[in-house]
């Protein structure tokens, strides 16, 4: 009885939410949450803001193209809806855009840091990065420099790099994006969360050939992500 009641007080108090698939309590920062429209279309809610019963899925793509075809939406919400079969791309598009649009308002607000040489001179400024952000498709040797560097200074740097070159010069009206570096802050915070699950729903030819998100430095077991 205890465990359920704490279950249900995580749920209620919106750090935890169950997963319709799975039936997992998990963070909702790991999951997706989805909600019915007026015409009984299942439509994903990203920023978790729209009105209405929200129906949560794990930011897994397995999960997601499990919900779409095995009739989860409609057994949650206890009547007929419609679904995308292309839901898990579609989930995918929406966390590819919301993460440009993200890191063009960190490009505007000139909190964000770009080149090779600008960061790592950043990592001894008064308010060092806490995000690295990489091009999946550029070369590593520049990305091991600069965590080298981030650990000289002791800073544990998060790894993001599920967009490549491309889509991070398009994101930041640059040309041939390579490196890019953020302080903390909600937008930081903001920006992790989505790289983690954008890494976890796009296809697998879709997905970068190194680790979404990595530390400087060994990562425990408890903080990596399966």
């Amino acid at each position: 009885m205890r465990h359920a009641q704490q279950h249900r007080q995580e749920t209620e108090d919106g750090h935890a939410r169950r997963c319709i698939v799975t039936g997992d309590v998990r963070p909702d920062s790991e999951l997706i949450r989805f909600v019915a429209a007026p015409n009984d279309e299942v439509v994903p809610d990203l920023a978790a803001k729209l009105p209405g019963r929200g129906m949560w899925v794990s930011a897994d793509r397995a999960c997601l193209e499990r919900a779409a075809t095995r009739n989860y939406f409609a057994r949650a919400a206890k009547r007929a809806l419609t679904v995308s079969p292309q839901l898990a791309d579609h989930v995918a598009g929406l966390l590819r855009r919301r993460l440009a649009d993200d890191l063009g308002l960190a490009r505007k607000a000139g909190s964000l840091t770009l080149g090779f040489d600008k960061i790592a001179r950043s990592f001894a400024g008064r308010h060092p990065p806490v995000l690295l952000i990489e091009a999946s498709d550029g070369a590593e040797d520049g990305q091991r420099k600069l965590m080298a560097l981030a650990r000289a200074h002791g800073l544990n740097l998060k790894l993001l790099d599920c967009l490549n070159s491309q889509e991070l010069s398009l994101a930041l009206g640059r040309e041939n994006v390579v490196h890019a570096a953020l302080p903390s802050g909600q937008l930081a915070d903001r920006i992790a969360i989505n790289a983690r699950r954008l890494a976890a729903v796009r296809a697998p030819g879709q997905a970068p050939n190194r680790p979404m998100e990595r530390k400087a430095g060994p990562m425990p077991a408890s903080e990596r992500y399966e």
